[in-house]
């Protein structure tokens, strides 16, 4: 079966240079929502916990019960619990929501700076303070998103002043209401290489932690190495002759006489089947016709190849983003730790 490899030294690595600009390993919440970005939400967890990394964010409460034994700090973005838990903090969203959430629940409210997707509207404040304090809900923290920060515009600066004056009327209805001093949040992956140091508590970061972070020309990209590599084993090998057309539809025709083989690689775990026909491997290992759900053909005679070890490039041949390209790959894959 195809399998997945996580490069243990590459992950490190751009920790290092994630918790060196933060200020602190303690300052690095690890986003693992999506199966950790098609990585494998436990085989991260254990590497994180390992390199000392304690917080971590994903979006569903059962993730973050998976993963309670590794992190001292867990924000999960959209769901809300059963019960309370001493560990986990859950994110307000909306005003309406703050009725559902159990008392006592450890919660963090996220605001809409300008992204205009989750959190509520900087009019609404005072309304949220109020009625978390009705519904007995410890509030712990107030954050925000950026929308555009990998890109070169003034979108950022423009976020960053709307969140600074935010965090100055949170802190005087934190005053009001007799909450303690809270914490804040904003930076992401690509806003945290924006500063010269980190202002804020924490910063949440994901697509860099797993080393395909790109930002907009013009903006530091720092030396990040991707994480994940994709590889196939070979199911068959054939000896075709010149004109032969090979898979589904025939779309692909050898102009010379070839050895060709089979893999176990298909859209079934998450290899797009656009790249039919028109895809090479980092070896230059040509993909013949198109993508089976379970099998590919290449022009190789290799026992296993590397589909691919840069998400990033991918994602630019298939105009998209590398996100996309990881969080496709099937949780059932093997991932294993190199």
């Amino acid at each position: 079966m195809a399998f997945i490899q996580l490069n243990k030294q590459n992950f490190f690595h751009n920790l290092t240079l994630i918790s060196q600009k933060a200020g602190g390993k303690e300052k690095v919440a690890l986003v693992l929502k999506d199966n950790a970005y098609g990585h494998g939400l436990m085989e991260m967890a254990h590497l994180a916990k390992e390199f000392g990394i304690k917080k971590a964010v994903v979006q569903l409460e059962s993730e973050a019960r998976a993963i309670e034994p590794f992190f001292d700090y867990i924000l999960v973005l959209a769901d809300i619990p059963k019960q309370p838990s001493d560990m986990i903090r859950y994110t307000i969203n909306t005003l309406e929501n703050i009725e559902n959430f159990p008392k006592n629940t450890k919660v963090e409210l996220k605001v809409d700076t300008g992204m205009h997707r989750n959190g509520i509207d900087e009019r609404e404040l005072e309304e949220a303070f109020w009625r978390i304090v009705r519904q007995g809900l410890e509030l712990e923290a107030v954050f925000s998103h950026h929308r555009s920060a990998d890109e070169l515009t003034s979108e950022w600066f423009w976020q960053e002043e709307n969140f600074k004056r935010i965090v100055e009327k949170v802190k005087a209805l934190a005053k009001k209401h007799d909450i303690p001093p809270l914490r804040f949040h904003i930076d992401n992956s690509a806003s945290l290489f924006r500063r010269s140091r980190l202002t804020y508590d924490m910063v949440r970061v994901g697509i860099a932690a797993y080393g395909c972070l790109e930002m907009a020309k013009g903006l530091h990209t720092p030396p990040l190495k991707p994480v994940l590599s994709l590889h196939a084993n070979k199911i068959a090998r054939k000896k075709l002759q010149k004109g032969s057309r090979i898979g589904y539809g025939g779309t692909h025709t050898l102009k010379n006489d070839a050895i060709v083989s089979t893999y176990d690689v298909g859209y079934g775990d998450g290899l797009f089947r656009s790249l039919s026909n028109d895809y090479e491997t980092p070896q230059k290992q040509k993909l013949l016709g198109r993508i089976s759900m379970d099998n590919a053909t290449f022009l190789t005679q290799e026992d296993t190849i590397t589909v691919f070890d840069d998400a990033k490039e991918v994602a630019r041949q298939l105009q998209t983003i590398p996100y996309e390209i990881l969080t496709s790959l099937t949780p059932t894959l093997q991932r294993v730790v190199v």
